[in-house]
């Protein structure tokens, strides 16, 4: 990939948004860079692997990491996942703690905090959600974290509202390094389609299912073919483990299925302005999350 240097004084850094589940990461990377490239759900763990999103603010490039949530970790894929998450904190510039000021601050996050002091690279701790959260309340958990950690800059924000983003980009780029930027001004994300794709239907997947049952699949866009007339067929196949998840996934006379395509489908059409054709299959595969192959489609790394 060429460089692209906008001029002599612009900025280029990597930023590691980490947090623990549900902090909101996913929302805060999609309102930065202004599109949709990270899944949204109320479920925790929605994200998986890492996703880059690229922003500009004045003369500096953004190169935002959004990453999995970071917890006590006890299944393979839950230790790739944290492991996936690390990594880009400790290949980032600049780190982002972001935290669900309408909660209690968990260990989880007290953890997080704690390994990011003495760190070399700039830090910022983050409340998201402040727009329902009383000003005390906000403050003490301020201080909470602050005598627990070590951080340049502490902000408030909401990745819904908009409310607090221009001070955090303004205090991101402040401490980005003086680089080219590596990416044009127009990309938005390294995400692939195909990637994308899957995405999509396992956020679909998770809305419908409230369980367990998203824990235990995994979605692979396996076939991308574009057609004469513009459009593309998209086959994917929802990986589960057992037959009794197939048939709760396909639901009562195909249902289910139907329902988590149709609204892949749609939004996949909106994102890619373009009609889809979109065939998504159901297979068990037992025993997937112990599947090195797996984790390589998800873009984690195989750990024992």
């Amino acid at each position: 990939m060429t460089n692209v240097a906008v001029s002599t004084s612009s900025k280029c850094g990597f930023v590691a948004l980490i947090g623990a589940p549900n902090a909101g990461k996913s929302t805060l990377l999609n309102a930065l860079v202004g599109s949709k490239i990270a899944i949204v759900t109320h479920k925790v763990q929605t994200t998986r692997s890492r996703l880059v999103g690229v922003a500009i603010h004045n003369e500096s490039q953004m190169i935002f990491v959004d990453t999995p949530g970071i917890f006590t970790a006890n299944k393979r894929l839950e230790r790739a996942m944290v492991a996936a998450a690390w990594e880009g904190a400790n290949d980032a510039d600049i780190v982002v703690l972001l935290v669900d000021a309408t909660c209690k601050i968990s260990d989880s996050t007290k953890t997080i905090a704690e390994g990011l002091k003495g760190s070399s690279k700039k830090t910022i701790l983050a409340f998201n959600k402040i727009d329902i959260v009383e000003r005390e309340k906000l403050l003490a958990m301020s201080k909470q974290l602050n005598d627990l950690g070590s951080f340049e800059e502490t902000l408030m924000i909401s990745a819904k509202t908009g409310n607090g983003l221009d001070m955090l980009r303004d205090k991101i780029t402040a401490f980005l390094p003086e680089e080219p930027w590596l990416y044009p001004e127009d990309h938005l994300t390294d995400i692939t389609e195909r990637m994308l794709a899957s995405e999509i239907t396992r956020e679909k997947f998770f809305l419908r299912f409230h369980e367990e049952l998203p824990y235990a699949t995994t979605i692979e866009t396996e076939r991308w073919k574009e057609l004469k007339d513009g459009s593309v067929r998209v086959e994917q196949v929802i990986y589960v483990e057992r037959d009794s998840q197939k048939m709760i996934v396909i639901g009562k006379g195909g249902r289910g299925l139907k329902a988590i395509g149709k609204q892949a489908r749609e939004e996949l059409e909106t994102l890619l302005d373009r009609k889809v054709h979109l065939f998504i299959f159901v297979k068990v595969r037992k025993g997937w999350s112990d599947d090195k192959e797996r984790y390589l489609n998800m873009g984690l790394q195989w750990v024992n």
